[in-house]
């Protein structure tokens, strides 16, 4: 992590852009009818405040969710801390494949404060599986009780494979933590392959050997620690990733309803749990292209073509590129700070 400048940390964020906009290109020509514009309506006052309020709450609850799992594995840090992990997170993310470079950013930054590796790991996680949990059980559950797809381009013809995956990432999950000895023959079995085949040395695979294992000793004691904790602390993260994803899949609807849309709220709900499903197993940088094709394509039976595209890109703008702004500030001033205390060192 010290090692990135922030010129390369732009350059990623750079492809980050490009891949969205060939993202809403893609809605532009394929389900928009090639109609694209700008609705003064998004301007009302009324609006403003409310989409600012959202906001606040946004991230807000963004950052308690990770202090109050900090708090139940009995390593509280300052809030001001917390500040701006929420956005240095934001940044990371999304120019990382697969949302896994904002932890590790997390971990990062909290052990530069003295905060040991394996506290910031274990938080990190469990604020990540919380999250993660609730959209994979979300995925699976939806569509057999609600006919969210209706009306869509995909209609219902993704629903079998959304469930399947969804299933099998909460499967995979739930072996991790009450069979983690399932996992270690397995991979046990797939290093000994590769030695045979001379694709692996042996000192590689002993190396690997012991990293699997540290790993999932890791992520299981972490859990254990994390519910261990404090009922408040516990309860109060659980609260608060509710509060985030709630505040997260509201702004669309927020928008719609600006735009004179009649929309349901629950179906909207609905619909971004599944794109953001598909986000999190995204292989692009911060699902960029992925998420703006899905979005494009799931709400294209309810909103009108040339709103389609203007939709998309605020509701990217205000839960992504916003953030990911302030987050590229900051990261850049963290990166900039330590090179000044090493050169001083």
């Amino acid at each position: 992590m010290d090692n990135l400048s922030p010129s390369r940390l732009l350059a990623f964020a750079g492809l980050f852009v490009l891949l969205s906009l060939g993202g809403a290109w893609a809605i532009y020509a394929s389900v928009a009818e090639h109609s694209v514009g700008f609705d003064a309506r998004l301007l009302d006052p009324d609006l403003l405040v409310a989409v600012a309020g959202l906001l606040v709450v946004y991230f807000t609850a963004d950052g308690l969710r990770l202090y109050f799992t900090l708090r139940a594995l009995d390593r509280p840090v300052p809030l001001p801390w917390i500040a701006r992990l929420v956005f240095i997170n934001l940044f990371f993310s999304n120019v990382t494949p697969l949302a896994t470079g904002g932890g590790v950013a997390q971990i990062w930054y909290l052990q530069r404060r003295g905060v040991p590796v394996g506290t910031a790991t274990a938080a990190t996680t469990v604020r990540t599986l919380l999250a993660a949990g609730l959209i994979f059980t979300g995925a699976a559950v939806l569509p057999l009780v609600l006919d969210i797809f209706d009306g869509t381009l995909l209609d219902g013809t993704l629903t079998p494979y959304l469930i399947a995956f969804a299933l099998g990432y909460l499967g995979f999950f739930a072996v991790v933590l009450r069979r983690t000895r399932w996992l270690i023959q397995p991979a046990d079995a797939g290093l000994g392959l590769l030695q045979r085949l001379h694709l692996l040395g042996a000192v590689r695979a002993r190396r690997w050997r012991y990293r699997i294992r540290r790993e999932l000793c890791h992520f299981r004691c972490g859990i254990a620690a994390y519910f261990a904790g404090r009922p408040l602390d516990v309860g109060l993260s659980i609260g608060f990733t509710v509060l985030f994803l709630l505040s997260l899949f509201s702004f669309p609807a927020l928008l719609l309803w600006g735009l004179g849309y009649a929309v349901d709220y629950g179906r909207v709900l609905a619909l971004l749990i599944v794109t953001t499903f598909i986000m999190y197993i995204s292989p692009t940088p911060g699902a960029s292209g992925v998420a703006e094709g899905a979005f494009g394509h799931f709400f294209s039976g309810m909103v009108g073509p040339e709103h389609l595209v203007l939709v998309t890109v605020a509701w990217r703008f205000l839960t992504i590129f916003l953030g990911m702004g302030i987050g590229a500030v900051l990261t850049a001033r963290e990166i900039a700070g330590g090179q000044r205390l090493a050169h001083a060192a």
